[in-house]
């Protein structure tokens, strides 16, 4: 059985400590935290600096038997300084997370590169796994862009995070997953989505953000994607989606649990 674990992006306002509640109530293995900001300005509650808010979070992780599965969402832009990302990594590490979400978002490849291998570098001093997501709208858009990224860094500690909503709008096919070596694949993002995209780039960027479906009641062909990927894969519940929107965040939890294993329910992993 696969493990689930729930995204911060589902329910992106709540509190680590109310995220954590949440995947308790719908009996998620994991959760996932943003302590990064992707740019500046996009919504964080920030508690990396707040040594008793991260003891809590670690107290709450414990007493609710829900893990840390990874932290996000580090964009590796021109302007990033692997060294001021130490902290969110040091808190992640302690509180238990496995990976750290990654996305390039730099169009000079030579000094992406650089970075996303310095960052490999200070994630294994913590232990952790740096997972790199390609994006539509952003530099690193492609599985192959993503896999010749990780494979070129030359690091033991990395893989490629595929997202559903990002791999078909990528126009990637599920076949493609064959070609990447499972190693790099201990975990995926789930969600649904119309199976036409938004054309604009600002359009993608809201749908990404705001706008996605709980898997089975979308179009996407998630079926067949989960049969191209290891039949262990762990799967986080990634869908900001209206259907959850303003409820209270255990509830969320429960309602998007019970979506996900809907869904599975009628899916056979490979």
């Amino acid at each position: 059985m696969n493990r689930l674990s729930l995204h911060h992006l589902t329910m992106i306002e709540a509190h680590p400590l109310e995220l954590i509640e949440a995947a308790a109530a719908g009996g998620f293995d994991h959760c996932g935290i943003r302590l990064v900001a992707p740019r500046p300005g996009d919504p964080l509650i920030d508690i990396a600096g707040e040594a008793e808010t991260v003891r809590q979070v670690g107290r709450r992780l414990k007493d609710s038997g829900v893990s840390l599965l990874d932290i996000e969402a580090i964009w590796l832009s021109p302007a990033t300084a692997i060294e001021t990302l130490r902290l969110p990594l040091e808190v992640g590490a302690s509180l238990g997370a496995k990976y750290v979400l990654v996305v390039g978002n730099d169009d000079d490849q030579a000094r992406l590169s650089d970075n996303f291998a310095r960052l490999c570098d200070l994630a294994a001093s913590f232990g952790m796994t740096v997972m790199l997501e390609f994006i539509t709208y952003c530099s690193i858009r492609s599985l192959a862009g993503a896999c010749d990224m990780v494979t070129g860094s030359d690091r033991a500690n990395t893989g490629v995070l595929i997202d559903t909503l990002q791999f078909f709008r990528s126009g990637a096919q599920p076949a493609e997953l064959r070609g990447v070596p499972p190693h790099l694949l201990p975990y995926m993002q789930l969600c649904d989505a119309p199976l036409r995209g938004p054309e604009s780039l600002e359009a993608r960027r809201h749908e990404a953000r705001t706008d996605r479906r709980l898997p089975g009641t979308g179009e996407l062909p998630l079926g067949e994607l989960l049969c191209c990927l290891p039949g262990d894969i762990t799967l986080s519940l990634e869908a900001p989606t209206a259907a959850l929107r303003g409820r209270p965040y255990a509830e969320q939890g429960r309602i998007a649990a019970q979506a996900l294993r809907a869904f599975l329910a009628g899916h056979t992993m490979r």
